[in-house]
């Protein structure tokens, strides 16, 4: 494991703590470095709105992303079982997890996953979400990546409820349902410069984060620009 960028990682994570910070990235930064630090095939976080139901914030892929969407569409599957529980959820081979969950292992198999563990968000008695890391491959999870996995998660959580007004849960619904809005322009970015240039959408996602970062922009600023065409993407778009 590259120890330099577990520690950049942490710092990361927890150098999120500012009013107007970018959540969709942050979260994307989460899962990215699971993939290339743990060994995950892919990763993706959940995290409640302010009804208390889970949303998908932030995919490694989009074969991930849809694999999590169909979890919440069927209320079935280790992450939403993590969440409500509170503790981590460890499978390292769904195919004996059929009875369980049997439409999440289904498909979990046809998109190409033989493991997963999920891991709360959580910090004391507040869960505010799930960090899913999926396996190709099945077999036992490292305990020391597990370990890693959820100090990531714990630091992140740390980032996402710390504010320095009394009014954290409210400041926190305010900043998840402001991501959940942002999520939306983005996916629809993707769809329109994907269609427009003949990538696929991860193709896409990749093409305006790094937009955004070169020209230290907010994602989703630069997403609802980009639908509205409101102004040119030199080297975005031909």
């Amino acid at each position: 494991m590259n120890q330099q960028l577990l520690a950049k990682t942490f710092v990361e994570l927890a150098d999120n703590l500012v009013a107007d910070f970018d959540l969709i990235d942050f979260l994307r930064l989460l899962t990215d470095r699971c993939v290339g630090m743990l060994g995950a095939s892919a990763a993706g976080v959940l995290l409640a709105d302010r009804d208390g139901e889970l949303r998908v914030m932030a995919a490694s892929d989009e074969q991930v992303r849809l694999l999590e969407l169909f979890q919440l569409q069927n209320d079935e599957g280790p992450c939403l079982e993590c969440f409500r529980t509170g503790t981590q959820v460890i499978v390292p081979d769904l195919t004996r997890e059929v009875d369980r969950w049997p439409r999440f292992v289904t498909v979990a198999h046809h998109s190409g996953f033989g493991a997963v563990q999920a891991l709360p968000m959580r910090l004391r008695d507040e869960t505010v979400g799930a960090l899913n890391l999926f396996r190709a491959a099945p077999g036992p999870f490292d305990p020391a990546a597990t370990l890693i996995a959820q100090a990531l998660a714990d630091v992140a959580t740390i980032s996402l409820l710390q504010q320095r007004t009394t009014h954290r849960s409210t400041v926190l619904n305010e900043q998840l349902q402001t991501a959940l809005n942002s999520r939306v322009l983005i996916e629809q970015a993707k769809g329109k410069l994907a269609e427009r240039q003949g990538i696929d959408m991860e193709q896409a996602f990749t093409a305006l984060r790094g937009y955004a970062r070169a020209h230290n922009r907010r994602l989703a600023d630069v997403a609802r620009a980009f639908i509205d065409d409101s102004e040119r993407f030199p080297g975005l778009c031909t």
